[in-house]
């Protein structure tokens, strides 16, 4: 399969274009600068900025999907102002998504955020939101995913925690109980794959024993055209992803710094205080938090429905955070980093 990767050099999409590499697929990743990216060889690249039709419309030629992956952070306030999450995360799927029915590419698979909505109060969750609506309405034969935070290699999750957070004397936010499901991109990029090829897990009895030890891996089947199924079970599908593990902002701030050795003594800071002191910093040029970051703290990143079923892994088959940063899970307990 021809797959184009826009955002193709980013966090997400180095991950994504070794796993497609690996399976045999032939990978093109589109990004702005994609020269100095770390992909392996075999992999195309092409140069191209999503809010910029004309600078990516060629990309799209002799595809047969089409992830986007493109994201501005929501850790941080945008260079340019909020709107910028509308240029780029709406804008950007709409020339993407109108390169690909230019040029005949039925098959789209749209990376979104967990809890997107486009009447929501941050900025990012909003645009995030009106991009799955273009992404729906394309008549595209379109996948949309919806994770909660990534951590992994490359990611900025982690070290974003350790930054606002900081060891020994950790103020923190209404005392840093705000929760997440972190996904490790090892776990997702294996699902956005088998969402690309149309496989599912296999049914139970189906597949060969694991060898002892093996790493756990879901068990697939590829659905074929002529089957009573439709050819992609994916297709039209909106999948929200989270890891195994509920953590609050407290949590993850222990064990990101018990990797290093280092204890965290959280000190409860009023939301009402925070979000004054965020909303000033708006009117400071180049600050990088403002109120959408304080809006953000006012929900927790979890999965109300976690689809990850879908792709064959029960929620403790997945990798969690301790595991990843290779810590006790009992560092997250207070007292115990």
């Amino acid at each position: 399969m021809n797959v184009l990767v826009v955002g193709g050099t980013g966090f997400v999409g180095t991950h994504l274009c070794r796993e497609l590499a690996e399976r045999g697929h032939h990978v093109t990743a589109l990004s702005r600068d994609p020269d100095e990216a770390d992909l392996p060889p075999e992999v195309d690249r092409v140069a191209g900025d999503v809010t910029a039709y004309d600078s990516i419309e060629g990309a799209f030629e002799g595809q047969d999907a089409v992830v986007f992956l493109v994201s501005l952070s929501p850790l941080f306030k945008p260079s340019g102002g909020y709107d910028r999450h509308y240029d780029v995360h709406l804008g950007g799927t709409e020339n993407a998504v109108r390169a690909a029915k230019a040029h005949g590419v039925d098959r789209y698979v749209q990376m979104s955020a967990l809890g997107a909505d486009p009447d929501a109060d941050t900025a990012f969750i909003a645009a995030k939101g009106e991009a799955d609506r273009v992404v729906r309405e394309s008549g595209l034969d379109w996948t949309v995913f919806q994770p909660s935070v990534i951590f992994g290699e490359g990611d900025e999750f982690v070290g974003f925690t350790k930054l606002v957070a900081p060891p020994y004397f950790t103020p923190l936010p209404g005392g840093g109980k705000s929760e997440f499901q972190p996904i490790w991109i090892g776990d997702l990029v294996e699902m956005f794959a088998m969402a690309l090829e149309g496989t599912l897990p296999q049914e139970e009895g189906d597949a060969e024993e694991r060898e002892e030890g093996a790493a756990v891996t879901p068990a697939i089947r590829r659905v074929e055209e002529d089957a009573d199924e439709p050819a992609n079970p994916h297709v039209g599908r909106t999948y929200e992803i989270g890891g195994p593990d509920v953590l609050t902002l407290a949590e993850v701030a222990r064990l990101a710094h018990a990797a290093d050795g280092k204890p965290v003594n959280v000190y409860p800071i009023p939301m009402a205080l925070t979000g004054v002191g965020l909303k000033l910093l708006d009117s400071v040029p180049g600050a990088p938090l403002g109120a959408d970051q304080y809006r953000s703290l006012q929900f927790d990143n979890v999965a109300e429905d976690n689809d990850v079923g879908t792709f064959g892994f029960e929620e403790g088959d997945l990798t969690t955070l301790a595991s990843y940063l290779g810590v006790d899970p009992a560092a997250a307990e207070p007292g115990r980093a």
